[in-house]
């Protein structure tokens, strides 16, 4: 018998048009597999960083570089002109306004071009005074030696080619918010890729113009510091022209989906005002988490050794499923939730109720993977070279840590975009600041606490030695902190939007039954685990990892839960019909 996926208890919401039921699914699947791709070709890139600039100054300049320009666009990309700018265009859409929807969507591009023309300009001829606030410690480099390299110089050069970038990026996510409004899902995920594979065919061509054969060890022990520096331009370069091409991929179909689109720069057209009005408060709500994003950053360099890359590396695993399964849902929910309006609050809160459901589905075995099997994953991903086994219990442990709020934070997400789709942007820049403070009132105490333990104490591990090095659990501590926060963000969040919709509920009995699953799920796998030989950890991470996914999807499938189908999309039902 196929369970219910409404809230747990409540009464079953109104059904919705089948074009936005379908919608839905399929939307979350598109923006799924989108940011799949993307993910997957940015692993591939960050190898490529590592296997050509390595752990050196050039690897330094670049991650400063691009971390620069990157907190404009965090602030003005996608989550800004998802939250103020689609719930306005879809409502003109739902209303029949596609002329107004045309010319709005016209004039916050005109508004947009001018502002990131304008922030394009200011990094080009700010560039040092930019590199000085984000990486002060280079400026102590021009006086380390004439065998040194000038970080901060060389940054400064960087982030004058890659400025421009992110104005374009900009533009892309106002095609972005375009195309999610007209339920065309996949194309905006998928868009980064071309990104990354500038990015990859600047570097790979740059050295194969210098090395000769840029795969060969000695080609790439033998290169020099002029060919390091080559090859760190050839990045930047790469990024600028991949800007250009994630928006310009996408710009056909935004054109031939909107009817009286004229770009203005006028704020007397119907909606801008609107818009304008929900941005303030999102760029203060985005501004509260870059704050806790470099808080983080702060504090980790406050503790021992080793904590900033452990959280780096265990950070890089958890925020995969939050953009896999919290902003693919998210994402394709908000011009739906738009289009319903807060005034039909019972089918509103039933979306709500459903999306969640969807979310987790995939979140709760995510966790329930990282707690149980997460040594087994990071072993696979980044034990070689001087990366132990005490290094891997360290990035374990960080990452159970942050796993302890995945839920809460792919869940808020959602909850975000269920009053940006009422026009409310105050309420969720409140609660993301109220997160920070109280992320960083646990996290302070915590790492300084934990920070006194080694991981060779914590696991036995004290016979294993790791090249003199001794790693701490402070990072522990922060990432325990994150999760706190998240969870008061979700709980004040839900509290905030039940008393406007009058009933929400969640299905949290519902996740209960997926995570006793995925408990079900990871008894073969652990044991498979058991049983293994010692093979090289990538192998076995692989036949864990997937008799884990393989038991609990299939067993999802026999016991009728509905999120299977949601997942699979269209594609799932060709097969059923055929």
């Amino acid at each position: 018998m196929t369970e219910p996926t409404a809230g747990e208890g409540a009464a079953a919401p109104p059904p919705a048009s089948a074009e936005a039921a379908a919608a839905g699914s399929d939307g979350a699947a598109k923006v799924f597999a989108g940011i799949l791709s993307s993910r997957l070709i940015g692993f591939v890139r960050e190898a490529a960083f590592t296997h050509y600039l390595g752990v050196s100054a050039y690897g330094d300049v670049v991650q400063t570089a691009f971390r620069s320009p990157n907190l404009l666009q965090n602030l003005l990309g996608e989550g800004t002109i998802s939250a103020a700018f689609i719930p306005v265009y879809s409502r003109m859409l739902a209303d029949g306004r596609e002329e107004d929807a045309g010319r709005l969507a016209g004039a916050v591009f005109g508004l947009l071009l001018a502002v990131a023309a304008g922030i394009a300009l200011l990094g080009v001829l700010f560039a040092e005074p930019i590199v000085a606030a984000f990486a002060f410690g280079y400026l102590d480099d021009a006086e380390a030696g004439a065998g040194a390299v000038d970080r901060y110089a060389l940054t400064v050069q960087c982030v004058r080619i890659i400025f421009p970038m992110t104005g374009v990026l900009v533009l892309a996510a106002w095609a972005l918010g375009v195309l999610n409004s007209h339920r065309r899902f996949f194309l905006a995920y998928f868009a980064p890729v071309l990104w990354n594979a500038a990015i990859l065919a600047a570097l790979i061509g740059a050295a194969w113009s210098l090395l000769g054969d840029p795969l060969s060890g000695s080609a790439i022990e033998g290169m020099g510091a002029a060919t390091q520096r080559t090859l760190t331009f050839a990045i930047c370069w790469g990024a600028l022209a991949g800007g250009f091409l994630q928006f310009v991929v996408q710009l056909p179909v935004v054109l031939r989906e909107m009817r009286g689109f004229r770009v203005s720069f006028s704020r007397r057209v119907a909606g801008v005002g609107e818009v304008l009005r929900a941005t303030g408060p999102v760029l203060a709500g985005r501004g509260a988490y870059q704050i806790s994003g470099y808080l983080d950053v702060l504090l980790a360099s406050l503790l021992a050794a080793g904590a900033p890359s452990a959280m780096r590396y265990a950070l890089i695993l958890y925020t995969l499923p939050v953009s896999l399964f919290g902003m693919s849902v998210a994402a394709s929910e908000l011009p739906e939730l738009s289009r319903v309006g807060r005034e039909q609050a019972e089918r509103f809160a039933g979306r709500v109720a459903r999306s969640t459901a969807q979310m987790l589905f995939l979140t709760v075995p995510t966790i329930v993977g990282y707690l149980l099997f997460g040594f087994l994953v990071v072993g696979a991903i980044f034990r070689h070279g001087a990366f132990e086994i005490n290094d891997n219990w360290l990035v374990y442990l960080v990452l159970a840590a942050y796993s302890l709020g995945l839920l809460a934070t792919t869940v808020t997400r959602l909850l975000q975009n269920s009053f940006y789709a009422g026009g409310d942007t105050r309420t969720p820049a409140k609660v993301a600041f109220l997160r920070v403070a109280v992320s960083a009132a646990v996290a302070v105490p915590a790492m300084l606490l934990l920070d006194r333990f080694s991981v060779t104490e914590a696991v036995g591990l004290a016979g294993l030695p790791a090249a003199g090095r001794t790693l701490f659990l402070g990072g522990v501590g922060l990432a325990l902190g994150s999760s706190v926060g998240g969870w008061v963000e979700l709980v004040v969040l839900r509290r905030a939007l039940r008393a406007r919709l009058g009933a929400l509920t969640l299905p949290w009995a519902r996740g209960g039954r997926m995570a006793a699953l995925a408990l079900a799920a990871a008894v073969p796998a652990a044991l498979l685990w058991w049983l293994l030989p010692d093979w090289q950890v990538a192998i076995v991470a692989v036949l864990v990892v997937g008799t884990y996914a393989a038991v609990y999807l299939a067993a999802a499938h026999l016991l009728g839960f509905d999120e299977v189908d949601a997942w699979a999309g269209r594609f799932l039902r060709r097969l059923r019909r055929r």
